[in-house]
C-alpha cells in the first residue's frame, strides 16, 4: 500500500507536491459514514481512493506521468548503458532546468513500512535512499550521494541488511539504481522493494499477461458479466478459450504506457460473447462488440485483479470513454476491498460529493503564474463545511482549479468577424 508519495522538478511540477494517503483525523458525520473509504494500518486510517481534479494544462496528467517514469525507473534502470537519456524534463523556468528532480515514497510491503527515495538529473542519478522500520523504528538500508566523492566508498553508507552491498555498489553506474542493480544481482530486500514496483504499483490498465487475463477471465465471469451489462444489457454470457497457435509477443511501451486491446489478445485468446436475442449465437468480442464494451472489459479484469490482491492502481483520466455509472462502480469495487488502492484524475465533477468522497481524498491541481504545478487538499480549506455544494464550489473556481474562460457571445462573434 502507499501512504505518501512528494515529487519535484518534474515536468511543470516545480517546487514539492505531496499526495498523502494517510486519512486525516475527520470528525463530521459524513466522514465517518464512509467508513468503507479506508482501512486500517497499526494505528493509522489509510484511504482506498484519491481523486485529482483541475484545469486542462493545470499539471495532472504530469503528477501521474512523474509517477510512473519514477516507478518504471526502478525496474528499468538496471538495463541503461552510458548513452541513457532520462525520459523526463525538469520545470523550465527559474533555473530549475539545471537541479535535481526528486522522489520520495512511503510505503508498505508484506506489512513493513518503507520509505524510498531519489533524485536525478536528465543523465545521472545524483542521489538515493533507502529506510524501513522492521520492528517499529526506522533502519538504514543504505545511503547514496554521488557528490561525496569519486571512490563508491566514499558515495555510498550502509546498514548491514544487504548481503555484500559493496560488491552491488561496484556493478552500479550513475544510470543505474542501486535498487535496481541490487535486485538483479539476488539481493534479498532490494528484490521486496523491485516487486512492489513491479508487480503491486500498477501503473495502467491491462498490467498483466496474457496467462493471466485467460485466468482472471474465468474466476470472475459472472462478475465481468454484471459489469458489462452496465454498459450493454443485452450481453447475458462471455465464454474464453486459449489459442493454440502461440501468437505473437506484446509488450507495453514504458515510456508511454500503451498498449492496444486488440495487439495483446487476439492472437492468443477467442472471447466470444452472448445476446439476451439469442443467447446460443456468439459474437466475436474483439470485432463484434462495441470499443467502450471491449475496453471495459479489460479494465474491469484490472480491477478485480488489484481489488482482490491490494495493489495500487494509477488511472489518468478515469471517465475517458466510461459512463459515471461504471466509474462509480469501479469506486465501488475500491470501497469493497481490504486495501487496494487507486490514484486517478477526473474531470467529472458528479464525484465532488461529500456523501461519496472524503475531503481528504479530494486533491486539486492548479497551475500558478510562474507556470507551475501546485497541488493541494479540500482538506486544506478548513472553512468549507460539509453542508456546502461541492460540485457548484469547484466549479465557480472557489479552488482555483478550473479554466478561466471568457466565453461571452459578444467576445465570439468578434472572433468571427475580425
Amino acid at each position: 500500500m502507499v501512504l505518501e508519495i512528494r515529487l519535484s522538478n518534474f515536468f511543470s511540477i516545480k517546487d514539492e507536491v505531496c499526495l498523502d494517503f494517510r486519512a486525516a483525523n475527520i470528525k463530521s458525520a459524513n466522514a465517518r459514514a464512509l467508513v468503507d473509504n479506508v482501512f486500517r494500518h497499526d494505528k493509522t486510517d489509510v484511504l482506498k481512493t484519491m481523486v485529482m481534479y483541475g484545469a486542462n494544462a493545470s499539471g495532472k496528467s504530469n503528477v501521474i506521468k512523474a509517477i510512473r517514469f519514477c516507478n518504471t525507473l526502478v525496474f528499468r534502470s538496471h538495463t541503461h548503458n552510458e548513452n541513457t537519456i532520462f525520459n523526463f524534463k525538469p520545470f523550465k523556468f527559474d533555473g530549475y532546468a539545471n537541479k535535481p528532480s526528486k522522489y520520495f515514497i512511503r510505503f508498505l510491503s508484506k506489512g513493513i513500512e518503507y520509505e524510498y527515495a531519489f533524485s536525478l538529473t536528465n543523465t545521472q542519478i545524483i542521489a538515493e535512499s533507502l529506510h524501513f522500520y522492521p520492528k517499529g523504528r526506522i533502519k538504514e538500508v543504505f545511503t547514496r550521494d554521488e557528490r561525496r566523492g569519486k571512490e563508491k566508498s566514499d558515495i555510498y553508507t550502509f546498514g548491514d541488511v544487504i548481503k555484500r552491498p559493496m560488491d552491488v555498489a561496484e556493478n552500479t553506474s550513475n544510470k543505474t539504481l542501486y535498487i535496481s542493480r541490487a535486485s538483479q544481482m539476488d539481493r534479498e530486500i532490494p528484490k521486496e522493494i523491485f516487486n512492489y514496483f513491479h508487480n503491486t504499483f500498477i501503473l495502467q490498465y491491462l498490467g498483466f499477461g496474457m496467462s493471466a487475463i485467460e485466468r482472471l477471465s474465468k474466476e470472475n465471469k459472472e462478475l465481468l458479466i454484471d459489469a458489462l451489462k452496465i454498459a450493454d444489457s443485452d450481453i447475458v454470457d462471455v465464454k474464453i478459450r486459449s489459442l493454440k497457435q502461440p501468437g505473437k509477443n506484446f509488450n507495453a511501451n514504458l515510456d508511454t504506457l500503451t498498449v492496444t486491446v486488440e495487439e495483446v489478445v487476439q492472437e492468443r485468446l477467442q472471447i466470444t460473447t452472448f445476446h439476451k436475442r439469442d443467447p446460443l449465437k456468439g459474437f466475436d468480442f474483439l470485432t463484434e462488440e462495441s470499443q467502450g464494451t471491449i475496453k471495459l472489459f479489460f479494465i474491469m479484469l484490472t480491477i478485480m485483479d488489484i481489488v482482490k490482491n491490494n495493489k495500487i492502481l494509477l488511472i489518468d483520466e478515469i471517465e475517458e470513454s466510461l459512463h459515471p455509472k461504471i466509474i462509480e462502480y469501479i469506486f465501488n469495487f475500491f470501497r469493497a476491498s481490504k486495501s487496494a488502492q487507486l490514484l486517478c484524475t477526473t474531470h467529472n465533477t458528479k464525484f465532488l460529493d461529500l456523501k461519496k468522497l472524503r475531503k481528504d481524498q479530494i486533491y486539486f491541481v492548479n497551475k500558478k503564474e510562474d507556470a507551475s504545478t501546485e497541488v493541494y487538499s479540500l482538506y486544506d480549506y478548513s472553512d468549507f463545511r460539509d453542508t456546502m455544494d461541492l460540485e457548484k464550489a469547484y466549479l465557480q473556481g472557489r479552488f482555483d482549479a478550473v479554466p478561466i474562460v471568457s466565453d461571452s457571445l459578444e467576445m465570439l462573434k468578434g472572433i468571427f468577424n475580425e
